[in-house]
């Protein structure tokens, strides 16, 4: 079971740098490219993290290390990130029209890795059981983040989505915000709740 796990987060890893690879070979050679913009991204970032993620969990089962808390910190978090990169884009972003996308990096970015890594934390053992003060950190980062964002969007004018641009006014961003924060937050405590269980043992 551990080498069939040990394969199928390998895969992932693998499917996620060829898939921002394939969306950065396309997007670098448009005249408006700005590696900022590109990787400024929620769903660049935390397909990014993601694939850490796993490659952390795939070094420590080489060297045939336990999972420790922070290493499991870690998983979770970025758990929680691509969940809501694959919730975000396949609610609020639906139809939303994306100039120069790469189909099939599109939907692994946005479908197929997402769905993965909330069956991998649900269905495997191999993760320290978290407490639910960790969903503080797990909201520190997208704070970050949206902070970031916009700033960015009152200043250049540069939104990565749609539902963040400043010009249809603060006050729906503000609501946007909430809900996507609300969203991380009750995501966190599932993977929180789920990481006490133990479906199948690696």
């Amino acid at each position: 079971m551990r080498t069939l796990v040990n394969s199928l987060r390998l895969i992932t890893v693998i499917a996620v740098v060829a898939a921002v690879l394939g969306q950065w070979l396309v997007s670098s050679t448009l005249p408006a490219y700005n590696p900022f913009n590109f990787f400024g991204y929620f769903t660049i970032q935390s397909n990014i993290l993601i694939g850490i993620a796993f490659a952390v969990t795939l070094v420590a089962a080489a060297r045939r290390k336990r999972a420790d808390l922070g290493m499991s910190v870690l998983r979770g978090a970025a758990t929680v990130y691509i969940a809501t990169t694959g919730i975000v884009y396949n609610t609020l972003l639906v139809g939303a029209a994306v100039e120069n996308t790469v189909p099939w990096s599109n939907d692994l970015l946005h479908k197929w890795i997402p769905l993965y890594a909330v069956l991998d934390w649900l269905l495997f053992s191999d993760r320290a059981r978290l407490l639910f003060r960790h969903i503080w950190w797990f909201l520190l980062y997208p704070a970050v983040w949206t902070l970031v964002v916009l700033v960015r969007g009152a200043t250049d004018g540069w939104v990565p989505y749609p539902f963040l641009d400043p010009s249809q006014g603060y006050g729906v961003v503000t609501l946007y915000c909430i809900g996507v924060g609300v969203t991380i937050a009750l995501l966190g405590v599932l993977v929180v709740g789920m990481s006490r269980l133990r479906l199948v043992k690696v």
